[in-house]
């Protein structure tokens, strides 16, 4: 049975940033992907309105997704508005339940900014609640029983607030992939301008490039790396189980 699985973070590129080469290795294994970003980049920018924005991004991101070969499901908030609240939640659950995915791959419970760990914790909620046939999701979608394995990427800067390094569980070799994760996150031109002004990037590509050299490096073993976290499987599955590392295994010394 073909896996499917859904890449969640929270705004255009944050995918590209620190999944995009796991999602590479999963679809060369098969895997179907689908492809969300929870918030629609509208404050992204300091050249276009908010509205400008959001069509940008949101055409960037599309574009994005159609080069990995994911399917496209829209935002559900603007950026700075991701709390965790019902709404957001129930909406998310919809998502989930249409799609069934049997890898959910979500941000990091700790992270530099509030939308990146609210875009994790109402991900691990909805997913939770999937199977909950009284607590109805918008739109309202029949709840699921699937077994899930929800895995935890690493924080943008691979530390969490407090500056603090965040240790994965197990790191994957992206090595091979590079230009193609380099190719994606290239799509979104918008950035460049934005990331050089806000934060003092000189080159978004060559920052996803050097953290993923980072990554590499921790590891001991590899050039480029992502790394990952595995969440608890109680509410997710009926036992331990590995997906991510399994399928991946299929490639020899991807999987530390």
């Amino acid at each position: 049975m073909v896996k499917r699985v859904l890449a969640l973070h929270c705004h255009p590129d944050d995918i590209e940033f620190m999944m995009a080469g796991t999602l590479f290795l999963l679809k060369k294994a098969g895997c179907e992907l689908h492809y969300m970003n929870f918030a629609n980049g509208c404050y992204g920018s300091a050249v276009y309105s908010r509205e400008e924005a959001i069509h940008v991004r949101r055409k960037e991101a599309i574009n994005a997704a159609a080069f990995i070969g994911a399917e496209f499901h829209d935002s559900l908030a603007d950026d700075l508005n991701v709390f965790y609240d019902q709404d957001l939640i129930k909406k998310t659950m919809a998502v989930i339940r249409q799609i069934k995915p049997g890898i959910l791959l979500l941000p990091s419970p700790e992270e530099y900014m509030e939308d990146h760990m609210n875009t994790c914790r109402i991900g691990v909620t909805a997913a939770f609640c999937r199977g909950m046939p009284n607590y109805p999701s918008i739109p309202e979608v029949p709840a699921i029983g699937n077994e899930m394995a929800v895995y935890h990427s690493m924080p943008y800067g691979l530390t969490d607030g407090l500056r603090r390094k965040i240790i994965p569980d197990f790191y994957i070799d992206i090595e091979s992939i590079m230009d193609e994760k380099t190719k994606m996150l290239g799509f979104h031109k918008s950035q460049k301008e934005w990331l050089d002004e806000s934060q003092g990037i000189d080159s978004y590509l060559k920052t996803m490039q050097k953290m993923s050299a980072e990554m590499g490096k921790n590891s001991g073993k590899y050039r480029y790396a992502e790394g990952w976290r595995r969440h608890s499987h109680l509410g997710f599955s009926s036992k331990e189980i590995m997906p991510l590392e399994e399928i991946l295994c299929n490639y020899p010394e991807q999987v530390k």
